[in-house]
Parts: C-alpha cells; structure tokens; sequence
C-alpha cells in the first residue's frame, strides 16, 4: 500500500505541484508556516539522495574534474549573457533589467540537486558544480555584475558558504555513510524517499508562492515573460553548449539544468539591497517558476534516459 502511494505520488508530481500552488495563492497561510523550516526540508531531500549513491560516485567526478569546470564557466557565462540579452530585447526598465541581470550572475541554485536527481541525470557531477559555482561567487557575481550593470554587489561569501555546507554537504554526507554501513538493510525506506522528496519540493514550491502571492498576482506580463525565456533558454543553452564541447547526454542535462537553476534568493535578496524592492522581483518569481519548469524537464528526461553505460561516462 505505501509503495504504491509513493509510485502514485511520483508519477503526478507535476499535478500536485500546481495543486499546492494554486492553493497558495489562494490562501497562502496553509503554506507560508513552512519557511522556516525550508532548509530543513532541502536537507531531508539531501540526505535522502546521499542514501542512494557511492563514495565511488564522487571519485569519479573528481577524475573527470573538467566537466565539472566546463559546466561551472557556463553557468558564468551563458546566463548573464542571455539576461543581458534579454533585457535589450524586451526593452525591460532599468531597475527590473538590474534584477533580471542579478539573477544571471547569481551561482546555480541547491533546487539543481533535487531536480537532477529526479531527472536521473548525475547528481555528483550536480553537487560538485553547486560548491564550485559557490564558493566562486563571492568573486564572480560582484565582478559580472560591474561589467554588465556598472554597479558593485556585495556576497557574503562565509554565509553561502555555511548554507550550502548545511544544506547540501553535510545531510548528502549522512546519507553517504549511512549507505555505506547499513547496505541491504535500507531498501525498503529507499523506495519511499522519491516521493517524500516530490511532496517535500511540491510544499517548498507552495511557500514560496505563498510567500510572494501578491507580487506574483501583481506582475507584469512582460518581467514574467523575461523570467521564462530567462530560465528556458538557460536549459537549452547549458545542454547544447555542454554537447558541442564533448559532454555525454546525462552529463549535458546535468550541466544544463546547473545552468537553468540559479541561486534566486540569493538574488532578489542582494537585489533587494542594492537596487530597492522592485527589483527583487524577477528573484522571487525565477525561484517559483525554475522550480515547475526543471521538474517538469525532470520528469521528461527521466522517461528518457540512455543505455547505463553512457550513464557513468563524462
């Protein structure tokens, strides 16, 4: 009966993500309670993918550490270059063109862990491009954006640093030894951990609707339109990229959902800062729609994964 809760549970995702969403907006006291316990809940999730990998997983990684810095030097490049892109295009005002921007020099988001697990795509490859992206953001985020924008940022890099560490690291660590020490004996409580995963992101997904319902009801069809054509051509731009400079498929979809995934809360936080409260706003939504859009993406690529071979390779 629970396993089959859980296969009901992850095969509509996409369904029950929208459900919690609308419900949000409608009421978003029934999810907004949960931001403080966020982390928490990425953490779980964590964990819950440390459970079902290897050290060997990681070693490998690390011998092919130059996909992992391809991938990181076009998170830095691609997506600033296309919010620049499209801020000419749409003729965006300045201060919402300074958020969208921000958003694009920003380090890829800890949700691109989540969304390539679920992807089947190579989470080691995803953990390691998040703490390299990261820990280079102190300096690369400040620098991309006073050559883009003409204005300094300031990143607290110990902050981030401790977040990432607490809310990737150290749950995926857990789970790692965990494994490693009980084996077999796990296997029932790991085919109940997708589906607590995909309820766990559907209700993160409902708070931060919540938390945002009414700039999300108040936005202009214009900034929402630069947020998808952000995130979108983020994707298509991260895999097609990857491809031509000799990524395998499952390492192109890894890099392109690091690329399409960005730190938004870091972003509309510094926005908030730097450049005033409108301008926080592409952060806020870029984080409710990168999270429907890469679990949507998910879910397509995982009904379409190669031989496993092609899997393990870089």
């Amino acid at each position: 009966m629970v396993h089959r809760l859980a296969l009901w549970i992850e095969r509509n995702y996409l369904p029950l993500a929208l459900s919690f969403s609308g419900l949000a907006l409608v009421h978003p006291p029934i999810f907004t309670w949960i931001a403080p316990h966020i982390s928490l809940g990425l953490g779980l999730i964590m964990f819950g993918m440390g459970l079902t990998l290897e050290f060997s997983d990681f070693v490998r990684v690390g011998q092919h550490w130059r996909t992992a810095a391809m991938g990181v030097a076009l998170q830095y490049t691609l997506m600033p270059a296309i919010a620049w892109g499209i801020c000419i295009f749409l003729n965006l005002p300045a201060t919402i063109a300074a958020g969208v921007i921000l958003v694009g020099c920003s380090p890829s988001g800890t949700a691109s862990n989540v969304i390539t697990y679920f992807a089947r795509a190579d989470v080691p490859l995803s953990v390691v491009m998040t703490l390299l992206s990261t820990l280079l953001a102190p300096v690369a985020t400040p620098v991309l954006m006073e050559l883009v924008v003409g204005q300094r940022v300031h990143v607290d890099f110990w902050a981030m640093v401790q977040s990432v560490f607490w809310i990737v690291v150290f749950p995926l660590l857990d789970g790692l030894v965990l494994r490693h020490v009980l084996r077999e004996r796990l296997k029932p409580v790991l085919s109940v951990f997708p589906a607590l995963s995909a309820l766990t992101i559907c209700a993160v997904i409902a708070c931060v609707v919540g938390l945002n319902q009414k700039h999300i009801l108040d936005f202009p069809a214009l900034v929402i339109l630069a947020v998808i054509l952000h995130n979108g051509l983020g994707y298509v731009a991260g895999f097609w990229s990857a491809r031509s400079l000799g990524a395998t498929i499952i390492a192109a979809r890894t890099i392109s959902i690091e690329v399409g995934v960005q730190n938004s809360g870091l972003a509309a936080a510094l926005a908030t800062v730097f450049f005033g409260p409108q301008a926080a706003l592409p952060g806020a939504v870029f984080s409710l729609w990168q999270n429907l859009s890469g679990m949507t993406l998910a879910r397509f690529w995982a009904e379409r994964v190669p031989d496993p071979p092609a899997r393990h390779e870089i």
